[in-house]
């Protein structure tokens, strides 16, 4: 029986590439690690559970390039495999510790199986790369996995240089089909930044669709009749879905979603800074307190004092929110039907890490959410947005707003006060790249050497995650030393080829740094006349 619409929970995972291996210990690295704790493996977990049950869920997942290439970094995975055992180490002593605390005792006993499993699951599952699991629920139709831009550059404000955009498109459409086996149909454009134009790189590489926010489809020319609840056509065929705020809303509001219920884990109180011990402070970087992933604690309320945690508590609390959604989608999709000629789609956009990370039950939340979809109701179907495009492809041509998901929807989280030096660099560089590339048609021999990783300095530098760190205001300086850097590597080694005089040993050096893009050819910075 056909339902009356689809639901498409799409899960946009990224995280910048943070590698240093001149260093025995870098404290952003934990960003990986902590991301793989909280919120990759356990969503695996949750998935390959449904799968093996053969509980019908299809769920939208964007990988970016830089995240599928720390996945499979050997160095990093080396370090996870240390991270994990550090914790464990530090969870011995926390058992000994508490052995006569009956508050905090199943809590600590409670992560000690939490981290066991990870690490088996890492290591005898996923042999160290978690990408193989993602592959393999891919390959099984439960995943739809679309790209990014190859280091999140936020196209809108590089399209000054549209030799930029091509190579950001580029290299991730490279990337993906390296790792995952397959050509993406999807792509979450970085921010879900949108200029008119992108659109028509987009297709050039076989990507069928992109996401954006509510304000990107409704403020389109003609607008759109079916609001977001239907994708749309752009000018060169490339479909857009766009985000549906009040199913979001629920999910990410600070003050009305679910994380936010006293029963769920507190993620401000972490054993970093409330243990003084030297099992815990061996976990600390350069001596100084910090976040463990061991947070013993409840959000209980507004107030400083916070109860202990009860996993128990809050799973049936994510079951009861898992429930509310779902009816709250029935009631949703039932009005929809009295005026739309179809089955509408309702798109569900978050960042990936809100699942786990920020909000620890977001995993089995999900996993509630889909079992309830499968067994409890009729109305709505969880599908991809590839999929809905097969069934129904007459879609609305019209033309969408420059437009993002950030703050005003527009550009300013990425362009202010803080963080607008970095454009005129990041544009002269663009223009000097692709120069080189003019210049330089068909190199060879150290010349392609160092032009392929001037290329991937370029776009390292072209981060997103540079400027929003710098608005933000956490961990400036090494958001604005990791920018400087790249710029100094990538005017160094252009100099080197425009001067035909190279030093091996500082190019090997940086390479062996930057090791992203194994596949780089620097000619992925060809002029093209595209916008």
């Amino acid at each position: 029986m056909d339902p009356k619409g689809y639901f498409a929970l799409v899960l946009h995972a990224h995280l910048p590439f943070v590698r240093h291996p001149e260093h025995e210990r870098f404290l952003e690295e934990d960003w990986l690690f902590e991301a793989l704790t909280e919120t990759y493996l356990p969503l695996l977990d949750v998935f390959e559970g449904l799968a093996r049950r053969g509980i019908h869920f299809r769920v939208t997942m964007s990988l970016t390039p830089t995240l599928l290439s720390m996945m499979t970094d050997p160095l990093l995975q080396s370090r996870y495999v240390r991270y994990l055992d550090e914790r464990l180490t530090a969870l011995e002593g926390e058992r000994r510790r508490t052995e006569s605390d009956s508050y905090y005792q199943p809590v600590v006993l409670f992560y000690v199986d939490r981290y066991e499993r990870l690490r088996r699951r890492f290591l005898e599952e996923d042999r160290l790369d978690p990408t193989r699991a993602f592959r393999r629920l891919m390959d099984a139709g439960y995943l739809e996995i679309v790209t990014c831009g190859a280091t999140h550059g936020y196209l809108p404000l590089l399209a000054v240089n549209e030799e930029s955009l091509y190579a950001q498109i580029s290299m991730a459409v490279r990337t993906h089909e390296r790792i995952l086996g397959r050509r993406p149909r999807g792509i979450w454009l970085p921010e879900c930044g949108y200029k008119p134009g992108i659109e028509r790189i987009l297709a050039e590489f076989g990507i069928d669709y992109f996401f954006l926010d509510s304000h990107g489809v409704l403020n389109a020319d003609p607008r759109p009749r079916y609001g977001v609840h239907r994708p749309v056509r752009t000018p060169t065929g490339v479909a857009a879905f766009a985000r549906d705020y009040e199913s979001s809303k629920q999910v990410w509001s600070a003050d009305e979603g679910y994380p936010g219920d006293p029963t769920y884990r507190e993620f401000y109180r972490d054993a970093g800074f409330d243990v003084h011990e030297p099992h815990i402070a061996a976990l600390h970087h350069a001596g100084i307190p910090g976040f463990t992933g061991l947070k013993y604690h409840r959000i209980t309320g507004k107030t400083d004092w916070k109860e202990p945690y009860h996993p128990g508590w809050a799973q049936e609390r994510a079951a009861m929110h898992a429930g509310h959604f779902m009816f709250n989608r029935q009631l949703q999709v039932s009005w929809l039907t009295s005026f739309l000629d179809r089955p509408p789609i309702v798109v569900a956009p978050y960042d990936a890490e809100l699942f786990g990370h920020w909000w620890f039950e977001g995993p089995q939340w999900i996993d509630f959410l889909l079992r309830k979809i499968a067994f409890d109701q009729n109305d709505i179907k969880t599908i991809t947005p590839a999929e809905y495009l097969d069934r129904f492809s007459d879609l609305q041509p019209v033309a969408p707003p420059e437009c993002s998901w950030g703050a005003g929807g527009f550009h300013e989280v990425w362009l202010n006060g803080s963080n607008d030096w970095m454009y005129p660099h990041l544009h002269q560089a663009a223009e000097r790249m692709s120069g080189l590339v003019r210049r330089f048609q068909h190199a060879d021999g150290v010349l392609r050497w160092t032009l392929d990783q001037a290329a991937r300095e370029l776009l390292l530098a072209q981060a997103s995650d540079w400027a929003f760190i710098m608005k933000t205001g956490t961990a400036v300086d090494y958001a604005v030393r990791r920018f400087k850097t790249h710029i100094h590597r990538f005017d160094r080694l252009t100099s080197m080829a425009e001067q035909n005089g190279y030093d091996e040993g500082y190019l090997r050096a940086v390479a062996e740094r930057d090791t992203i893009f194994p596949d780089m050819d620097y000619r992925i910075f060809r002029s093209r006349p595209l916008l």
